[in-house]
């Protein structure tokens, strides 16, 4: 039986932080055909409150330490300001879209993260997808939006990173249908070379990506992206689709196709 197609967008910070840009890109999202849900961080907007608020924001390797302060700010901005700004600008698109954390229908559920070299406090790592609360969303002809916040069952949220929240949805999604991710970013793809923006390699599979890891050309920031996006292939995800936002219109090849 064909299964039919979903397709998960997640959407970084550079996009939430700028209003035209934002419009522009939920315009794209609303014309994508069929079933999706959006993904969506906020962490710039997060650091820029806390900063007001007079907590100081704390990363360590490019990763948020979520002390019980600054969970409270990221539940505000994440779960707040952000979601519904999204949900009430693709309301005017006519999309009629619901804003979720993992609490929401008990949706995502995550443990905390165990302390080893680094305590990063409040952090979930997702354990559990609810795809059939979902899915009855979907269904009842909504748009689910979550943001980066899951739970653990226990009345605890936690802060938890947006691209595994999305890798992990389309793992439990692609029980019920064909999924494919959409990471929308700066970058026009994975690129050869990190200095040409053009030099977009637009289709990498498992013998490749082998390839491209020995010549050192994913390194840095793209290695955790990359090990996330295999790692989703591996467990029933069909394509994941990585470029700017220009990515989610017909008449643009130029980003990077995954597949095994």
């Amino acid at each position: 039986m064909l299964k039919e197609k979903l397709s998960i967008v997640k959407i970084g910070g550079n996009i939430i932080e700028d209003d035209t840009f934002l419009k522009a890109f939920l315009k794209l999202f609303g014309n994508l055909e069929g079933n999706k849900i959006l993904v969506h961080g906020g962490g710039k907007r997060a650091t820029a409150i806390a900063s007001k608020l007079g907590i100081e924001s704390k990363m360590i390797n490019g990763r948020r330490v979520t002390d019980a302060e600054t969970l409270e700010v990221i539940t505000m901005v994440y779960g707040g300001l952000v979601n519904k700004n999204i949900v009430a600008q693709l309301q005017a698109l006519k999309i009629d879209a619901i804003g979720l954390t993992g609490a929401d229908a008990n949706s995502i559920t995550s443990d905390k993260r165990p302390v080893k070299e680094v305590d990063f406090g409040f952090v979930g790592d997702v354990k559990k997808v609810a795809y059939k609360s979902i899915d009855k969303l979907i269904q009842a002809g909504f748009t689910p939006v979550f943001c980066a916040i899951t739970h653990d069952g226990n009345g605890q949220l936690l802060n938890t990173n947006a691209d595994t929240i999305t890798s992990q949805l389309a793992v439990g999604m692609s029980h019920l249908y064909e999924t494919s991710i959409y990471y929308c970013f700066e970058l026009n793809g994975v690129l050869k070379d990190i200095n040409d923006k053009n030099s977009v390699i637009k289709h990498i599979d498992s013998k490749l990506y082998s390839e491209l890891l020995e010549q050192g050309i994913i390194a840095d920031g793209m290695l955790p992206k990359l090990e996330n996006c295999f790692d989703a292939l591996n467990h029933g995800v069909k394509t994941i689709n990585m470029g700017n936002t220009n990515m989610l219109t017909q008449e643009n090849d130029n980003f990077t196709r995954i597949t095994l």
